[in-house]
């Protein structure tokens, strides 16, 4: 490889000598014409030799024949105007010294920079020009059958799309234009593209385009930070042309590190997108050092949440990650996942289930872990709701088995993942989570600084989720509809896994005395909630349908346990900001270890041996806000829910 190398550089000073020869003489027959036939052939001779000699010294000495043709620009230009002139400095020292400058003209060095600075960049350029598909483009027959694209956003992604669809000729689209999103660049041009008109322009500009015979088919969204109202319209607005919409999409933190800029494909608009979430500003460095050469332990590691921890922590250079999952087949899949993303990094893959004590306090001891992420739950409400025991040992029990695990193992932290339905909570998956919110809040205000720093993060539902919405939809819709949504009002919290994963341990790594000893919650800024029944209708215009008209929406009325609305705060919780605009602390509400560990003995007892009533009122008792009566506690056990298919 080297030699091969060697000998590419050895051919490029080759071609640069052979310019250098050319333009010496091209440059003396431009000043004198016929006339340089009369010059002596020694002095032309010597000239020749001595020029071509300077030149090989300064083009090594500047690394001139290190430069990649395919890949030159504006700096290769600089180098090479620099080789030229130091070229004609060396020429003019040595001349100076045998002949004293009288056999040429003074002039000459100034028609010789030009000529050797043209001799030289003009090979390379047309080298990438012809590899870039600039000049093929003018012959190309087929330029025309190329999907026709419109430009959303007048910026950085405009410009890095029209520059990685100028590498080759087998580019698939063809821009036929650009919508300044933003004002101020309509009537102007970014690389071959015209900025056609502003974002209130759009519809007049595919008019005209069309008016032409360049309809674009598809239009792709280039900003990532584009509202979502105007993401909404313009779905609204290519549904109603029959336009394709895409977006390109976002340069990853680690992208952006690594400085890679090069374009990813496209990828349709989904219901991410419709958010219009503001990308939060968050300090890295802290997280860098949580989890960096740290032994970590996640639960529920191969869940949605849990996959998702392993992902953005491998990327932080753990010292070893230990993945529990009670689910072989999730537990498989991420295992392989880290096994050939990051084959360099030390891991455990254990079966097991945080309702058995035992076997959760020897992995986290053998395991030496530092740092538990406590993701494992049961979270589907409906399903909760007709097994309430499960919930309990699941949610509650197995929530105190990883907390006195990570006590007994002198951990330094445990994060615990926590539901905005543990607010005010009318169902049992909910209860049992701020349960499980209280009893790490008990043991933070209990241990003080003395042991583990428990921290606690409360969040709604996050896109693609199983069980969530999203997927069910996706489904309804594969089958043809009807979408199922409870209530026409009903609203949610929604935000995508991996901004909540990375706020997560944002919140983690958050210095906060309120935290490290208080057991204040984190509360993650969701933004505003969403209406399940707006949710619904963008999925029928996503998937290229009308909703009403193609497909329909059913409303099926809200079951046992569901809230129309969603809180993050208990009025109990005075909601405090942080250092991070994006977490907030919920004070915490106190609570007396002692007596709690004695209500989950009892209700351990009773959650066992499947005396659900019994359950139903301790739970009650526990968390007095979803204390049921006697006929409602008859009621769910007489008829337990099932998984039927509808929006929560």
């Amino acid at each position: 490889m080297k030699s091969l190398l060697k000998g590419r550089a050895l051919l490029t000073l080759s071609h640069d000598l052979v310019m250098a020869g050319l333009s010496f003489y091209l440059a003396l027959y431009l000043r004198l014409g016929d006339a340089l036939f009369t010059l002596p052939d020694a002095v032309v001779g010597t000239g020749l030799l001595l020029f071509v000699g300077c030149a090989a010294v300064v083009f090594s000495s500047l690394g001139l024949q290190r430069s990649v043709w395919r890949y030159v620009a504006i700096n290769d230009l600089w180098r090479i105007l620099q080789a030229t002139v130091g070229t004609l400095l060396l020429f003019v020292a040595v001349q100076f010294v045998i002949t004293r400058l009288d056999d040429f003209p003074r002039s000459f060095l100034i028609i010789e920079l030009f000529v050797l600075t043209a001799l030289l960049s003009g090979p390379r350029f047309l080298y990438r020009g012809i590899k870039d598909g600039h000049l093929a483009n003018i012959f190309e027959r087929n330029a025309r059958d190329r999907t026709l694209v419109l430009l959303i956003g007048a910026g950085n992604g405009s410009d890095l799309f029209l520059r990685e669809l100028a590498q080759g000729v087998a580019a698939p689209y063809r821009v036929v234009g650009i919508i300044d999103d933003r004002g101020g660049r309509a009537g102007r041009r970014i690389r071959e593209a015209d900025v056609l008109g502003s974002w209130d322009e759009i519809e007049a500009v595919l008019d005209d385009l069309a008016a032409k015979g360049l309809a674009p088919q598809r239009m792709v969204l280039t900003r990532s930070e584009l509202d979502a109202e105007r993401v909404s319209a313009l779905l609204h607005l290519a549904n109603a042309r029959g336009i394709e919409l895409s977006r390109l999409p976002r340069l990853s933190a680690l992208q952006g590190a690594n400085g890679d800029e090069r374009a990813q494909p496209l990828r349709p608009v989904d219901v991410g997108d419709l958010l219009g979430r503001p990308v939060n500003v968050l300090d890295r460095a802290p997280v860098v050092a949580l989890i960096a050469g740290k032994r970590v332990f996640v639960t529920g590691a191969g869940g949605t949440i849990g996959s998702e921890l392993v992902r953005q922590i491998a990327h932080l250079g753990p010292a070893h990650i230990t993945l529990f999952d009670v689910s072989e087949f999730a537990l498989y899949q991420i295992d392989l996942e880290l096994a050939e993303q990051f084959p360099a990094l030390p891991r455990t893959a254990l079966i097991g289930d945080v309702r058995d004590r035992a076997r959760v306090f020897s992995a986290i001891a053998d395991a030496s872990a530092e740092m538990i992420f406590h993701a494992a739950a049961l979270k589907h409400v409906p399903l909760m709701e007709g097994n309430p025991d499960d919930a309990v040992l699941t949610n509650v029990i197995g929530t105190r088995n990883v907390a006195d695990a990570a006590q007994a193992a002198d951990a330094a932290g445990m994060v615990l993942i926590s539901t905005d339905k543990a607010v005010n909570p009318t169902n049992v998956m909910g209860a049992t989570k701020r349960l499980a919110e209280a009893y790490c809040q008990a043991s933070a205000r209990t241990i003080g600084q003395q042991g583990p720093r428990f921290t606690t993060v409360r969040f709604g539902n996050v896109l693609g989720s199983t069980g969530s919405v999203i997927p069910l939809f996706q489904r309804q819709l594969d089958r043809g509809g009807p979408l199922t949504v409870t209530d026409p009002e009903m609203t949610r919290y929604f935000m995508t896994v991996g901004e909540a994963v990375e706020l997560v341990l944002q919140a983690a790594a958050l210095e906060d005395d309120r935290l490290t000893s208080g057991g204040a919650i984190c509360v993650l800024d969701m933004g505003q909630p969403v209406k399940i029944n707006d949710l619904a209708e963008q999925m029928i215009r996503l998937s290229g349908a009308r909703p009403g008209k193609d497909i329909e929406i059913v409303f099926t009325g809200l079951r046992p346990g569901e809230k129309l609305h969603e809180e993050l705060f208990h009025t109990a919780e005075d909601a405090l900001n942080t250092s991070i605009s994006a977490i907030h602390l919920a004070a915490p509400r106190s609570t007396d270890l002692a007596v709690l560990n004695r209500q989950l003995d009892e209700l351990t007892a009773a959650a066992n041996r499947r005396e659900t009533p019994q359950t139903l009122r301790l739970l009650g008792q526990a968390v007095p806000e979803y204390a049921r009566d006697q006929n409602q506690i008859d009621t769910a056990i007489r008829q337990p829910q099932s998984a039927t298919p509808a929006a929560h």
